[in-house]
């Protein structure tokens, strides 16, 4: 070997070629250099219920600090069967059917990993949240992109059906829906149902921002049709109900022999998830009311939002769950969507995100998303910047 040689870095094939900075990574930086009020990235600006965090400390102080069952703890997992049959009534066996994860971003990957293999399509509705395509993609899926109904974004079921092929392995559905804030209804559930109904095809149903549905309309779980119930990994997060994003906890509720294969993958990708935490959260959990209150305290941070654009050149889309509100710019501006953020968080120091970022093709609407889980002094500082628009 010649000793004068410089040390060489392998290289590496991708496995994620056309993966680069995230936008919502991006516009943060963006926002922090120019001082703008961050309404991009989904995440809380307020703190969590203080009894939440010293149930967490207690767990801690009690000692309960060591690795917990892989699948999570028992109380919480408990606590989460009780809470689901309570909300839609189908009773998951917190013994074979739920599992802890560490965030629901886990729990998507691994629903994945567990059931799709090289080759094997899997259906997903543009837009949809950044993780999806890279997870098929890292499992050795075929994405098969099909487009929500544009202007409304609803599910198109015609071409949802178009789309299912003898390879079709799975499908991945999103209600409430990020980035829209649209939520899919019964009936929409129960034409799912029916599509599916012939096929092996299992559903992932990601219902992180389940508790954020407003104006007296349900959240309708996919845990709440037997029939897609029987089929379906359902992912929540304790981060997004609890305003604890950074903890990364969430869980996972399946049939059985779906939940079986989920934890083959599970233990070997996290293992198990921080012991504290969900001690804390399973004795948290034991007063509904956190949760039971949450549309209509996100329900006002919204009204006052979307009121305080009424006077903007913006056009308001619907925001019927999630945190999160759209707006057309068409009539303030004929930039790309990616760049109209950008330049709306140099020039009028507000960072909102591009729908272009959640589609495959990135096409160009005229649309912006902004995150309005924020305090309302945050709300109203975004707003009198935007309200000369």
């Amino acid at each position: 070997m010649n000793a004068t040689a410089l040390p060489r870095t392998p290289a590496l094939t991708s496995r994620l070629p056309n993966v680069g900075t995230t936008i919502f990574t991006v516009m943060s930086a963006l926002a922090t250099e120019h001082g703008a009020v961050n309404l991009g990235q989904g995440f809380p600006d307020f703190d969590n219920d203080p009894a939440l965090s010293d149930a967490v400390t207690q767990a801690m102080r009690e000692g309960l600090n060591q690795y917990p069952p892989m699948a999570g703890v028992a109380p919480l997992r408990e606590a989460v069967s009780l809470k689901v049959e309570a909300l839609y009534g189908h009773r998951y066996d917190p013994t074979s059917e739920i599992t802890v994860t560490a965030g629901a971003t886990q729990g998507i990957l691994t629903a994945v990993l567990a059931c799709v293999g090289p080759g094997d399509e899997v259906i997903v509705l543009d837009p949809c949240y950044d993780s999806y395509v890279p997870n098929i993609e890292l499992a050795g899926g075929i994405v098969k992109r099909v487009a929500l109904t544009a202007g409304s974004f609803r599910p198109d079921f015609a071409a949802i059906g178009a789309a299912i092929t003898p390879r079709t392995r799975a499908m991945i559905i999103n209600t409430p829906h990020n980035p829209s804030a649209t939520i899919w209804r019964a009936e929409d559930m129960q034409a799912l149902a029916e599509l599916l109904r012939p096929t092996e095809i299992v559903l992932i149903c990601d219902e992180v921002y389940e508790h954020m549905v407003y104006d007296g309309r349900p959240h309708v779980s996919a845990a709440s049709l037997p029939e897609l119930a029987a089929r379906t990994f359902v992912i929540s997060s304790f981060g997004k109900t609890y305003h604890v994003t950074g903890w990364k906890v969430g869980y996972v509720a399946a049939p059985a022999p779906l939940m079986a294969e989920f934890r083959k993958v599970h233990q070997f990708n996290v293992f198990t998830v921080n012991t504290p935490m969900q001690h804390g959260l399973a004795r948290f959990m034991a007063a509904p009311a956190p949760y039971l209150e949450l549309p209509a305290f996100y329900q006002r941070k919204r009204d006052l939002f979307r009121e305080g654009l009424a006077g903007t050149r913006f056009r308001l889309l619907p925001s019927e769950g999630s945190y999160f509100q759209c707006v057309d710019y068409s009539a303030i501006s004929d930039l790309s969507e990616e760049d109209f953020c950008r330049w709306l968080t140099r020039e009028i120091g507000v960072a909102a995100i591009p729908l272009s970022a959640f589609y495959g093709d990135g096409r160009n609407q005229g649309l912006a998303r902004f995150c309005f889980a924020k305090r309302d002094e945050t709300l109203r500082s975004a707003l009198e910047r935007l309200q000369g628009l």
